[in-house]
């Protein structure tokens, strides 16, 4: 990668700039209580933590063999999202020095998350995130780009980024899977909600197990 050459970081937000648990698993809890719906065990719905929500709804529904709508489920899901959920939430130690570390380089750092870009545009705002980044692109509420491929097809257009000078990072299986797709380096963290190998078989190049560890990474990749 040429010195000279502009270079972008993309990373993901949930389980890996911050640690959404707490209020995505209370309102996933809230919606189905709203719909009369068993509960799954808490320690399942990390699982809910990555893939496009209304998947996971849509899944668990047909587990069940339960005839209730997915979309009605979302909704009512943003019901509590929108004003509680959203900030039962907190950022991983260490990132916000990363973060500092990788904007003193003069790379351009962009959100590429599956969540509705409104509400991650206010969690970013939150933890005072948003001073760090170039751009903030997510999903919309209608369902458009909450494939990560997509997504990023979106962001490359938007900010016309360079895929071969860009480096995408995640914690899940759709952030590996969608960087390679497009030409990116990749970089999976295993301190969010995928395993090492649930990274490594998406294709990820790299594996970092802290915020520290990932700016070393990033250091040699990038020089």
């Amino acid at each position: 990668m040429p010195a000279h050459a502009t270079r972008f970081i993309l990373l993901d937000l949930d389980g890996t700039l911050t640690d959404p648990f707490p209020g995505i698993s209370r309102c996933v809890q809230y919606a189905l209580e709203q719909l009369g719906t068993p509960l799954p065990p808490l320690e399942n719905l990390r699982n809910w933590i990555g893939p496009p929500l209304l998947e996971s709804f849509r899944i668990y529904f047909e587990q069940l063999n339960l005839a209730h709508s997915e979309h009605l489920a979302l909704d009512l899901y943003r019901e509590r999202f929108s004003s509680i959920g959203l900030f039962e939430n907190a950022v991983y130690p260490g990132v916000p020095r990363l973060l500092e570390s990788l904007q003193s380089q003069d790379l351009k750092l962009i959100l590429a998350t599956a969540k509705p870009v409104v509400f991650a545009r206010r969690i970013l705002n939150h933890f005072g995130l948003h001073t760090f980044f170039h751009a903030c692109h997510g999903s919309e509420l209608d369902g458009r780009r909450t494939d990560k491929v997509e997504l990023l097809q979106y962001i490359l257009d938007q900010e016309s980024v360079d895929a071969g000078r860009s480096v995408m990072i995640g914690d899940r299986h759709h952030d590996m899977a969608a960087g390679r797709y497009h030409g990116m380096q990749t970089i999976g963290v295993t301190w969010g909600y995928g395993s090492g190998q649930e990274l490594l078989d998406a294709g990820a190049g790299q594996l970092a197990a802290s915020p520290g560890e990932l700016n070393r990474l990033l250091a040699r990749s990038l020089s």
